[in-house]
C-alpha cells in the first residue's frame, strides 16, 4: 500500500469531511430539526436502495476490473443501474409514503451509474480518479444548492435533492467519457457467465451492507415511528458526525481492497491490513476526543437550537464509532480475499441487537436509547471480526500503535503535500 496513495486519499476524505459538515450545518439552519429528518430518511432510503443496485456496481465492478474487460462488465452495471434505479423507488412508494418519490427515482440511477464508474476506477487501482471524483461530489452539490437557493430562489428542501441530481448527472457523464476512451464499442458483450459470476460475488457482499446498513440505520424509522420526524433529524447530527470520522478509516479502506483484490501474498495483505488498521484507530480516536471537548454549547450555536443535544448523542455513540473505524478495515481484507461469510455473520448479529433492544429502549429513552442501540450494536459486530481476522495471525498490542518510523514517515509525506 503506497504511503503517497494512501495520504492522498487521506487528505481528499479530509476535504470530504469539511465540506460534509458545512453541509450539514447548512441544512440544519436552513431548513431546521423537520428538514434535516427529511433529507435524513431520503438518504436512508437511497442507501437501501444502493445496495441492490451495489449487486453490479459495487464491490463486483472493483474485483472483476482486472479479471475481464471493462467492456464485459460495464454493459450489466449501467442496465442494472436503471431497472433497480426505477423498479425499487416504485416498490417503496407502495410501501410507505415517500413525497419525494420522483426525486428518489432520479437520484437512485444516477448516483447508480455513477458508482459503476467510480468502483471501475478502485479495481484498476486508479485511486487519483475515485479521489477527485468524491470530492467532486461534496463540492458540485453545495455549488448547485447555491444556484438553486440564490439563483433560481427555490427555497424548500427540493433544493437539497434538485442539486444532488444535478452533481450526480454532471459526474456520470464526465467519468462515462473518460470511461468510454478505454473501451472498444466491438467488444461490448453481455456473457451470461460473467453476469453470473458478477451476480454471485456481488450478492454476497451486498447482504452483509445491507444487514449492517440496516442495524445503522433501523434507529431512524423506529424514531420516526415513536418519536416523531424532528427527533429523526436530531439524532441524524449525531450519526452524520460518526459517518464524518469514518472517513478516515473508509479512505484507508478504498486503497487496502484495491491492494488486495490485485495481491497474490497473503502474509503482504495481511501486514498492510494492521498498518491501516492503527492508523484509522489512532487518527479516529483524536477525532472523538477532539469532538467531546468541544463544549455542548458551540453545537447548539453551530447548528441551532433543537441540536442542543449533540455532544450527549457523540458522546454516547462514541464507542460504536471507534470499534466501527477499526473493524472497516477489517470488512476490506475480508471482502479482498472473497471471505465473505464473516462478513455476514457480524451484520447479521449486530442487525438482531438493533431489533431486539430499539423496541424495548426507544420508546422509554426516545434518543438517548437509540444512540445506546447503535453503538453497542456497532461494538458487538466489530468485535466478532476482530474475532476472525486475529484468529488467522498473531494479536498484538503495537497492531493499534504507530511506530516511530511510521509516524516520520506520515509526517514527511504531510509537510511534501503542503
Amino acid at each position: 500500500m503506497k504511503q503517497s496513495t494512501v495520504l492522498k486519499t487521506f487528505f481528499s476524505r479530509f476535504l470530504i469531511l469539511i465540506l460534509n459538515f458545512g453541509l450539514v450545518i447548512y441544512s440544519t439552519n436552513m431548513w431546521g430539526s423537520a428538514g434535516k429528518g427529511t433529507i435524513s430518511l431520503m438518504i436512508a432510503d437511497l442507501t437501501m436502495i444502493s445496495f441492490f443496485a451495489n449487486v453490479f456496481v459495487g464491490s463486483s465492478m472493483s474485483y472483476f476490473a482486472k479479471r475481464f474487460r471493462t467492456e464485459e462488465i460495464l454493459p450489466f452495471a449501467y442496465l442494472w443501474s436503471v431497472i433497480v434505479g426505477i423498479i425499487i423507488p416504485v416498490i417503496f412508494s407502495f410501501n410507505h409514503a415517500i413525497e419525494y418519490s420522483n426525486y428518489l427515482i432520479a437520484l437512485s440511477v444516477l448516483s447508480s451509474l455513477l458508482a459503476a464508474n467510480v468502483n471501475l476506477f478502485v479495481g484498476l487501482q486508479n485511486i487519483r480518479m475515485f479521489n477527485l471524483y468524491t470530492v467532486l461530489q461534496q463540492v458540485l452539490h453545495i455549488v448547485f444548492i447555491v444556484i438553486i437557493v440564490y439563483g433560481i430562489s427555490i427555497t424548500s428542501v427540493t433544493a437539497y435533492f434538485m442539486a444532488q441530481i444535478s452533481c450526480f448527472g454532471i459526474l456520470f457523464l464526465v467519468s462515462t467519457f473518460q470511461v468510454m476512451k478505454q473501451c472498444t464499442f466491438r467488444n461490448i458483450s453481455l456473457s451470461r457467465t460473467i453476469g453470473y459470476r458478477l451476480f454471485d460475488y456481488g450478492w454476497k457482499t451486498q447482504i452483509s451492507a445491507f444487514l449492517q446498513f440496516l442495524s445503522y440505520r433501523l434507529s431512524f424509522y423506529l424514531l420516526e415511528f415513536f418519536k416523531g420526524i424532528t427527533s429523526v433529524g436530531i439524532f441524524s447530527v449525531g450519526i452524520a458526525f460518526s459517518e464524518a470520522i469514518w472517513t478516515v478509516s473508509r479512505s484507508l479502506s478504498v486503497v487496502l481492497y484495491s491492494d488486495v483484490v490485485n495481491n497474490k501474498d497473503s502474509n503482504e495483505a495481511i501486514e498492510k491490513t494492521k498498518v491501516a488498521l492503527r492508523v484509522s484507530f489512532l487518527i479516529t480516536l483524536l477525532f472523538i476526543l477532539g469532538m467531546l471537548i468541544i463544549p455542548a454549547a458551540v453545537y447548539s450555536w453551530i447548528f441551532g437550537k433543537d441540536f442542543s443535544h449533540t455532544k450527549e448523542i457523540v458522546l454516547l455513540l462514541s464507542p460504536g464509532i471507534l470499534a466501527i473505524a477499526v473493524s472497516n478495515i477489517i470488512g476490506y481484507y475480508f471482502a479482498g480475499i472473497n471471505k465473505l461469510r464473516i462478513l455476514n455473520v457480524k451484520s447479521l448479529v449486530g442487525l438482531v441487537f438493533t431489533i431486539v433492544a430499539s423496541f424495548y429502549v426507544i420508546p422509554r429513552w426516545g434518543i438517548a436509547g437509540a444512540c445506546v442501540t447503535t453503538s453497542i450494536s456497532y461494538c458487538l459486530s466489530s468485535g466478532i471480526l476482530f474475532w476472525r481476522f486475529y484468529r488467522i495471525t498473531e494479536f498484538r498490542a503495537r497492531d493499534f500503535i504507530l511506530s516511530k518510523a511510521e509516524v516520520n514517515l506520515l509526517l514527511n509525506k504531510a509537510l511534501k503535500k503542503k
